[in-house]
């Protein structure tokens, strides 16, 4: 499946949650490139969220690097949730991790998107 085909499955499945707002995929430039948002609020959570995990990439190597361990860790989610909205990224969407994908939703849904097993 190509990267497109794969996006698209991906945000078909995504939206098909009860909670779901809104999604981004963003390029490696930190360009919105697909999104069901309006442009001025898919660029400030592109802008945002390329930012915060550029800084969380840092904090994990650096806490990595301070462990014992020969495995080297990365960053692979990242949750931030409120009262009013929960923001999921995931900085390597794809396989050739060329994507990021912002996810928006409701945190009173029942029917969380990403279950606590994968956070954990």
């Amino acid at each position: 499946m190509d990267d497109t085909a794969f996006v698209e499955e991906a945000m078909k499945r995504i939206h098909s949650h009860r909670g779901v707002r809104g999604t981004v995929v963003v390029n490696g430039d930190g360009i919105p490139i697909r999104t069901t948002l309006d442009r001025d609020e898919a660029n400030q959570y592109a802008a945002l969220a390329s930012q915060l995990t550029s800084r969380a990439r840092r904090a994990v190597k650096n806490l990595a690097a301070g462990a014992a361990s020969e495995v080297e860790d990365e960053l692979q989610v990242v949750r931030v949730r409120s009262k009013k909205h929960e923001v999921i990224i995931l900085p390597d969407f794809d396989k050739n991790r060329e994507f990021m994908l912002i996810v928006i939703q409701d945190p009173s849904a029942h029917q969380p998107l990403f279950s606590e097993k994968l956070a954990g």
